[in-house]
């Protein structure tokens, strides 16, 4: 491999490892305030493609104006199964929660299953995205370039609500003692609900920017990529956001970078990403930016 295309691979990964840092961040946030798994958060990046591409095929509107109402349904998605499906479960046992998000989750992949058929779509995004470019030498892609600089701004955006405003102090505040929140005269189900607005309006980026790139969509289009991203929040520390999104970035780097090298095991490609996390988890149980405090999650 010369340095070229080892540099082209950096890139490559670094725009995988983006869009798994976009929907992994949901899961750690979730996470550090309810100590939940949300299965589910992985199918809203389906809903999220799905309307997507409805908005422009059904209702003739364009990728941009149909993009931007999916990634706000999807993050009014996420209130609505927080408000319908864990709220009335917000005292009941853990494994209630996470029963109940495995059901979600089947719910809504059966749901467009039924809706839209198994067929999978080919997801038609501008011809911009997919123009080459010449970027000191290498021929990239114009998506590959825009995702990994739309995910660290949506970062900063991220950690500026968490350590600027008054509602990411409450989350923080949250992810410590959910209980104690509600002495100091704040709602803990409307800071949830931001934090479910927050995490799936994400998601739904995420979805999008996965249908422009590899550009088909089925209802099971989440399963594996869930998987990804749940193993690069717990790769990067689970509850923490920065962590997360470290995770996603050494998730995709490995995961492209294994099939350059190796390309004759291509098919194993998920297989790479999978063992890293176990190869790192087996030196730092708690992921790079992880807490030793194990009963406690920062952001």
């Amino acid at each position: 491999m010369d340095i070229t295309t080892f540099f082209q691979q950096c890139i490559n990964g670094l725009s995988l490892g983006s869009m798994y840092a976009l929907i992994a961040i949901g899961y750690t946030m979730v996470y550090g305030c309810l100590r939940l798994i949300n299965f589910a958060h992985a199918d809203i990046m389906m809903v999220g493609a799905f309307l997507s591409f409805f908005g422009m095929h059904s209702f003739g509107l364009p990728f941009f104006v149909s993009a931007i109402f999916a990634i706000l349904l999807c993050g009014v998605l996420g209130v609505l199964v927080d408000k319908i499906a864990y709220v009335p479960l917000r005292n009941a046992p853990r494994i209630s929660m996470l029963i109940t998000a495995i059901g979600v989750s089947f719910f809504l992949e059966n749901l467009f299953n039924i809706l839209f058929g198994s067929t999978p779509r080919f997801f038609d995004a501008p011809q911009f995205f997919s123009q080459s470019i010449d970027f000191f030498g290498l021929n990239l892609t114009v998506i590959t370039l825009v995702v990994p600089i739309v995910a660290l701004i949506l970062l900063v955006i991220v950690l500026g609500i968490l350590y600027r405003t008054k509602q990411g102090m409450a989350i923080r505040a949250s992810a410590f003692d959910i209980s104690a929140i509600a002495l100091m005269g704040i709602n803990a189900n409307s800071i949830i609900a931001l934090v479910f607005a927050i995490g799936s309006t994400l998601a739904g980026i995420g979805g999008i920017f996965y249908a422009i790139s590899y550009p088909t969509i089925d209802p099971l289009m989440g399963v594996l990529i869930g998987l990804k991203a749940f193993a690069a929040a717990v790769l990067g520390g689970i509850g923490s956001v920065g962590g997360a999104m470290i995770g996603g970035f050494i998730l995709g780097f490995s995961e492209v970078m294994a099939v350059a090298l190796f390309p004759e095991l291509g098919g194993y490609k998920d297989a790479f990403a999978f063992l890293f996390l176990i190869l790192v988890l087996l030196f730092r149980p708690i992921g790079i930016m992880g807490d030793w405090r194990l009963e406690k999650s920062r952001f």
